[in-house]
């Protein structure tokens, strides 16, 4: 398993790039244990071709070839997928397919259909609307065979995930008329809800413990910052002002070593297309 502690990283500056890789770096493993029960529970392996809506930098899909599945991905972050197909396509070819648009466009033809949809980044999952995820998700699941499940993920209770007190200052520094106390990281039925609007059926769901880990405070402001959850704060006031709150948030997680533990538990839907 890939460990969820993040060692020191190098001091990184707050471009895009550098986010990007922040995310690669540090905090796309943190979501590592949700990524094997998912693929253990439904059978990853040579028989799979799998869909990754919002892939990212491209670990959840290293994870899926190395059970031997044929894998593609789509991520609206071209620095992100950048590092994908470092990771994929290290020498310019190979079995995965990545892109921007549409998941059509990754279909060759006479390939068979897709078996496995996933979208697994919550925070993807959030960046636009209910509607627009909806529809990204109908589509995906036009590309799949009848009956494949498709995978979406979420945060679990508010209660079980530390996360919630950074993000809450998200939420309220982007629109201060946002109520913290009426803020939630996600409802029990919004992920029920999104299959519903794009058109597939509900077929089980899981609970798994994702903690959040970082050897110091630094690589924890840095891997939460480059999830995209702090974009919009940063717009409405300023960096510096974010930073400063983000880590009187994690403060209460600071452990005497100098290490930052948040145990977060995720919850993920199978539904079928």
């Amino acid at each position: 398993m890939t460990p969820t502690l993040v060692r020191r990283h190098r001091p990184s500056s707050s471009s895009p790039e550098s986010r990007a890789r922040d995310w690669a770096e540090i905090q796309e493993r943190m979501l590592v244990p949700l990524y094997e029960a998912v693929y253990e529970r439904l059978e990853v392996g040579s028989g799979t071709r799998l869909l990754s809506l919002g892939c990212g930098s491209g670990l959840a899909l290293l994870m899926a070839a190395a059970r031997g599945a044929t894998v593609s991905g789509v991520d609206p972050d071209g620095r992100r997928l950048a590092l994908a197909r470092e990771r994929l396509l290290p020498e310019g070819g190979g079995p995965a397919h990545l892109g921007h648009g549409a998941p059509e466009s990754l279909m060759e033809r006479g390939t068979p259909a897709f078996n496995l949809v996933t979208a697994f980044d919550p925070l993807y999952c959030a960046g636009g609307s209910a509607h627009g995820m909806a529809t990204a998700l109908a589509r995906a699941a036009s590309c799949a065979e009848r009956g494949a499940p498709v995978v979406l993920a979420g945060w679990g209770p508010q209660e079980r995930c530390a996360a919630s007190g950074a993000l809450r200052v998200a939420a309220r520094l982007a629109d201060p008329m946002c109520a913290p106390a009426r803020w939630r990281p996600s409802g029990r039925d919004d992920l029920e809800n999104l299959a519903h609007e794009a058109g597939l059926r509900p077929d089980g769901s899981g609970r798994v413990a994702c903690p959040y880990g970082y050897a110091d405070m630094g690589s924890a402001v840095r891997g939460m910052l480059s999830t995209g959850a702090f974009d919009a704060a940063a717009r409405a006031t300023d960096e510096e002002q974010v930073t400063k709150e983000l880590v009187e948030a994690l403060h209460p997680y600071l452990r005497r070593d100098g290490t930052v533990w948040m145990p977060n538990v995720f919850r993920y839907l199978i539904a079928r297309a």
